[in-house]
């Protein structure tokens, strides 16, 4: 198993060697990386993160002109990095890319803006992606010690977004199971151990129950990003200025409709083409994972 794997790593570096610029990271991701038999027309898909957006793609431009597209190519790479942050969401793609025999797409982002949004949440695209698995190529920033805490923050708003009783659901993507056990399985055992969630078997099926109560509500809603707990942030006035106080949430409903409501700003299309991205497929991957 550990030599397939190195082989596969090796076969997915390959554009990162021969083709691309250097990166500071690289993650391989998609659906074709979860199918022990993957389809060998399928495109493989790539994060790259660089520390100078620009300085990469003028000396991509360079190499890989066709890379782009015309009219992009003739506007130059001040152009596309304008595009990525002003229109996209800080990643510009270069889809349909045709190395060897196979086809590859793969978007750039500034290592900052990759941070950002690991812990932030503030654009909940590369964070959302990093949520899934995804095969590390190349980690010059640790940002695998980083997505940790994207973990934690995304278990922490599934359970806010679940019922207080749930079970095991049977809609679990083909091959993904044990990709999804492996990244989830020591938050959902801290919870355990913390008494915030307790898991009892039923015949062949798991069911779940977790604490809803003001004290485990707020210690999950403490784990989320700014962005979220923000919404539910306290103010009061001293000697004529603002003072923001600690977010605290009334409730369980109370912290679910905050994690709702800022999750759908961020990425409504997304979530609502999903339907309710964390409320569904999350529990799917999450309450399997013991």
């Amino acid at each position: 198993m550990e030599t397939a794997s190195v082989a596969r790593a090796l076969e997915l570096s390959g554009p990162l060697r021969d083709l691309l610029p250097p990166v500071d990271f690289c993650c391989a991701y998609g659906s074709t990386l979860l199918h022990a038999r993957p389809d060998g027309t399928s495109m493989v898909d790539y994060i790259l993160g660089v520390n100078d957006p620009l300085q990469w793609h003028s000396e991509n431009m360079e190499r890989n002109p066709s890379h782009y597209s015309s009219w992009m190519a003739r506007l130059g790479p001040d152009a596309v990095t304008w595009l990525a942050d002003r229109v996209g969401v800080g990643v510009y793609f270069n889809p349909f890319v045709e190395w060897r025999d196979k086809r590859i797409k793969y978007g750039v982002v500034g290592m900052r803006d990759l941070a950002m949004d690991v812990l932030g949440w503030d654009r909940f695209y590369l964070s959302g992606r990093l949520q899934k698995p995804v095969h590390v190529l190349v980690d010059n920033s640790d940002i695998r010690k980083v997505n940790t805490v994207n973990l934690k923050m995304a278990t922490s708003a599934s359970l806010l977004l679940l019922p207080e009783e749930f079970t095991e659901v049977k809609k679990i993507v083909e091959g993904s199971f044990q990709p999804f056990q492996l990244m989830y399985r020591p938050m959902l055992q801290q919870y355990i151990s913390e008494g915030i969630l307790k898991i009892s078997t039923h015949g062949q099926r798991k069911a779940f129950k977790q604490d809803c109560g003001v004290s485990a509500t707020n210690e999950l809603f403490s784990s989320l990003p700014w962005t979220i707990q923000r919404k539910m942030q306290g103010r009061f006035a001293s000697d004529g200025q603002e003072i923001l106080t600690r977010a605290v949430a009334s409730s369980k409903d109370m912290a679910a409709t905050c994690v709702r409501k800022s999750l759908r700003r961020q990425d409504m299309y997304r979530i609502e083409r999903a339907g309710s991205w964390l409320q569904e497929t999350l529990e799917t991957r999450y309450s399997r994972a013991f």
